[in-house]
């Protein structure tokens, strides 16, 4: 009998209910990396979270293809309109590598990087994805939960590679929540949300970009679930996301480029430190020169 499967009498309905309290991330505490009889995969099956989100083990590649990777983050860094033969042709030419085009398609299909072209701004329903229009264009945003945005960033580490997701509200810059996985699937994304929702209550609007695992059914669902409006980027459009893409350079140049991690343990270390440093210290040029925690917050002392 499957261990998630299990049915809940007496003790196990009081862990149940002592489950369902938790978030995501006290969960993700109670893991036991060397249990005596459990798995990390039973174990994740009794908390109910996704095993993507405990496996602090880097994606491999050759060797070449890493220092590829880092190139290709740093440059698009400063170049997100570079598409896959120009960033090729920078390969080849400015950097001497005998890369081909296939090659680099395959490295930015890898780390998230997509470079598609725009659509029609209408909600498509097709091979389970679906598409919303975005709707952020000439908002004034006024108050803490009214946007937030998210999105996935390939990390490069001193021997391998992750994956960071994170949740970032607009009005006050503040991470609400963030995640580590090396694979970036749709259920490691719910997760996230769900657990932003249950620490910081629900945003008006959700931006996001299109990729597969904002427009997969399980990641609408829960947003419809929590009447959530829904807000897309158009494709080949990455400043539609811009707040979480400056974070993205804030956290690579200030911290990742300058001291790669060394294992996702080190990793976890470093973006929770860096974080906590973002959202209580770091000064905002855009929202008056203070950190994002101060404007957040006011919306509690308004109350």
């Amino acid at each position: 009998m499957c261990i998630r499967d299990r049915p809940y009498a007496g003790s196990d309905r009081f862990f149940k209910e002592s489950l369902g309290r938790m978030s995501t991330t006290e969960k993700r505490q109670k893991v036991v990396k060397s249990h005596p009889r459990l798995s990390l995969d039973q174990q994740c099956n009794l908390l109910t979270i996704h095993r993507s989100g405990v496996y602090y083990k880097a994606k491999g590649e050759s060797g070449l293809n890493l220092q590829l990777m880092k190139l290709i983050d740093e440059y698009f860094m400063e170049h997100p309109y570079f598409g896959v033969e120009r960033m090729t042709d920078y390969l080849r030419i400015d950097k001497g590598f005998k890369v081909n085009k296939k090659r680099i398609r395959r490295l930015y299909h890898l780390m998230g990087i997509h470079t598609i072209y725009p659509k029609r701004k209408t909600t498509i329903h097709q091979k389970g994805r679906h598409i919303y229009p975005y709707l952020l264009r000439n908002m004034k945003i006024e108050r803490p939960n009214q946007v937030w945005q998210t999105d996935i960033s390939y990390i490069p580490m001193f021997k391998g590679f992750m994956y960071l997701a994170a949740i970032i509200d607009v009005k006050s810059r503040k991470i609400l929540n963030w995640s580590i996985s090396n694979s970036m699937t749709a259920e490691w994304c719910v997760e996230l949300l769900e657990d932003t929702i249950q620490k910081h209550g629900t945003p008006e609007i959700h931006n996001s970009d299109q990729g597969s695992q904002y427009t997969s059914d399980v990641y609408i669902n829960m947003l419809k679930k929590n009447k959530i409006k829904i807000s897309m980027d158009g494709k080949g459009r990455a400043l539609d996301n811009i707040y979480i893409e400056r974070f993205w350079r804030s956290i690579k140049q200030e911290k990742i480029y300058l001291n790669p991690p060394n294992g996702g343990l080190d990793l976890y270390e470093k973006v929770k430190e860096y974080i906590s440093f973002y959202n209580k210290k770091r000064r905002h040029t855009e929202i008056g020169k203070v950190p994002p925690n101060e404007i957040y917050y006011q919306k509690a002392i308004a109350c």
